[in-house]
């Protein structure tokens, strides 16, 4: 085999142009050819004193030579490439008639190892959901359509930077075969222009995935949850407006936010994503969202919302347009209520009761669960404000401990602003001779909170206490879903620094929860409740391979196929209603 430079005429233009070709010499009836083994296309870019190497070891790797010198890494790595793109270009999928051959087993090796069985899942769903049909329905070209499928697959089973993900669709995955193209000649610029794309067609895609998967699962929007989180930057953000400190959901307060709110439906599929500042005040982002999101004749949703958003300006305007159930950002219990138990479990015992008025039900809670968190959240805060305290105190007669009457009150106010969930319960006294001070003392006042206590209100009077606890209950969904995205989808950090980049990310992750949904909702059916990371992970072991043998004839045979599942891989496969052998089963003889 050697490599030549082509040159070609346009004739349309009456251009010339050039293209590299692998070729090979062989023996016709006609006298010796030369036969194109392979275009390596216009770009080709290995140095023309190399090429004589990377077309001897192509050569090697193809016959299945062994090789008696070593090659430099980047003709190792280029020579495989073309390698695997000879043996699929010439390869054709094998006829379930017998094929017997007379091989050499000794020969036998196996290359290009590459998982599939998470990939098959993911890709089977895609397909399910139709993502193809409406990628093509919105421009996206047949390369475009496989890397947007390939970048939500790697959003799924291997989350991580744009980086990292051409990376692993390149070296590490078999989606290219599910989807019968070959990422190795898939730029980096491409993974990040297609995030661009997907982006720019957000609303379309939100769409359609809920109207797909309300088609699937005959799902409703009869009860809604909605709530917000954010997540950090790696960098300085300085180049997104939406880039500001806030108060970090995890507890990254030296790091710039931005915020995703986050509608969804009893079931956990989302139903519609909106990006926000990351100093974005939590209340004020209600009306935006939810009066998208619906249309006047639908049937009235009832909305699920947590204290953080549930200001009476919220509640005034949902009276107006919904049904809800929110907590309460009341603290004080006025009155008690005759209780209920509406849930009990070896862990905690919930009790409840409901006070309704002329417009408006609250349901008071009581978990015991929730009151040993409180207490000894509480006790744990009092016993470290009363140490420092002491501290103020015996510093009073140390030899340089701080003395002065006024910078003592500033001690004692630092404190309070530090412990202020609690220093509200405490009478300080300071003493003091002319301006030195010279005790410090404290009481703790009586106690007049409810540890374990809280409260739901709602417009609808109808609800049992049961009903009304078990419909609140549901706002752990929408929990469940952002520690999914975070945990599971590589929502957080985010490493982009451009405004459009960081909500492409972000929104490549809400498509890849949809999916994920959709795996695990049609799971639970069948009585599967593990977490997609096991499942994905218990899916890696299902590989394909690239098996070579050398014939009796000299020729050589590379069989690409898929491993055969083992049980749990055809628990998840049946499941789900898809076959067990992904991809095909490619036959080479060269």
């Amino acid at each position: 085999m050697f490599i030549r430079k082509v040159f070609h005429t346009d004739k349309k233009n009456n251009t010339v142009y050039h293209t590299f070709k692998l070729v090979e010499s062989v023996r016709t009836q006609r006298g010796p050819r030369q036969r194109m083994v392979l275009n390596l296309g216009a770009d080709f870019s290995v140095p023309e004193e190399k090429w004589k190497e990377l077309a001897n070891r192509i050569e090697e790797i193809v016959t299945g030579q062994g090789s008696l010198v070593s090659y430099p890494d980047d003709i190792e790595e280029f020579a495989h490439m073309y390698a695997k793109r000879i043996i699929a270009y010439h390869g054709k999928e094998k006829e379930e008639s017998f094929d017997y051959q007379q091989v050499d087993v000794d020969s036998m090796d196996h290359n290009n190892v590459r998982s599939v069985g998470a990939e098959h899942v993911v890709y089977e769903t895609i397909n399910t959901l139709d993502l193809p049909g409406l990628f093509l329905s919105l421009g996206f070209n047949r390369p475009a359509i496989d890397a947007a499928i390939g970048v939500i697959a790697a959003k799924l089973i291997n989350p991580s930077s744009e980086r990292a993900t051409h990376m692993w669709l390149q070296n590490t995955s078999a989606i290219d075969d599910l989807l019968d193209t070959d990422f190795q000649t898939l730029s980096q610029d491409r993974v990040y222009k297609v995030a661009d794309m997907l982006l720019r067609n957000k609303q379309a895609i939100e769409d359609h995935l809920r109207s797909k998967e309300s088609g699937l699962f005959d799902l409703t929007e009869r009860i809604i949850l909605y709530d917000l989180t954010n997540t950090f930057f790696e960098g300085s953000g300085k180049y997104n407006d939406k880039a500001h400190f806030g108060r970090s959901k995890e507890k990254r307060s030296d790091c710039l936010l931005v915020t995703l709110g986050l509608v969804i439906d009893a079931d956990g599929f989302p139903k519609k994503t909106k990006i926000f500042p990351g100093n974005v005040s939590e209340p004020g982002t209600l009306q935006k969202v939810l009066s998208s999101l619906f249309v006047p004749t639908q049937t009235k949703p009832l909305i699920v919302i947590d204290a953080g958003i549930a200001t009476e300006e919220n509640l005034i305007w949902l009276k107006d347009h919904y049904d809800y159930i929110v907590v309460s950002r009341k603290k004080k219990m006025d009155i008690t209520p005759e209780m209920i138990t509406v849930r009990e479990d070896a862990r905690r015992l919930i009790r409840a009761g409901t006070i309704r008025t002329a417009d408006e039900a609250t349901l008071i809670c009581h978990s015991t669960d929730k009151e040993k968190k409180e207490t000894g959240i509480r006790n744990r805060f009092e016993q470290r404000f009363e140490e420092e305290l002491m501290k103020v105190h015996q510093a009073l007669a140390k030899k340089h401990g701080t003395k002065n009457y006024d910078k003592v009150i500033e001690k004692i106010g630092r404190l309070k602003e530090r412990y202020r969930r609690i220093a509200n319960r405490y009478e300080i006294t300071v003493a003091k001779d002319n301006n030195l001070a010279t005790s410090v003392s404290w009481v703790q006042k009586q106690k007049d909170h409810h540890p374990g206590m809280y409260a739901l209100r709602s417009n609808r009077l109808d609800f049992t206490e049961q009903e009304f606890f078990d419909i609140f209950s549901m706002l752990t969904d929408i929990e469940d879903a952002f520690k999914s995205m975070k945990s599971e989808l590589g929502l957080r950090p985010v490493c982009h620094q451009k405004e459009y980049r960081t909500e492409g990310h972000l929104f490549i992750t809400v498509i890849a929860y949809h999916i994920m949904q959709t795996i695990r909702y049609a799971l639970r059916g069948r009585g599967i409740t593990e977490s997609w990371s096991t499942i994905r992970k218990a899916l890696s072991t299902h590989v394909r391979i690239t098996t070579t043998l050398k014939r009796k004839d000299g020729k050589v045979i590379h069989i690409r196929k898929s491993t055969k599942p083992e049980p749990f891989h055809q628990k998840i496969y049946d499941a789900l209603h898809i076959c067990h052998s992904p991809g095909k089963t490619v036959k080479t003889i060269l």
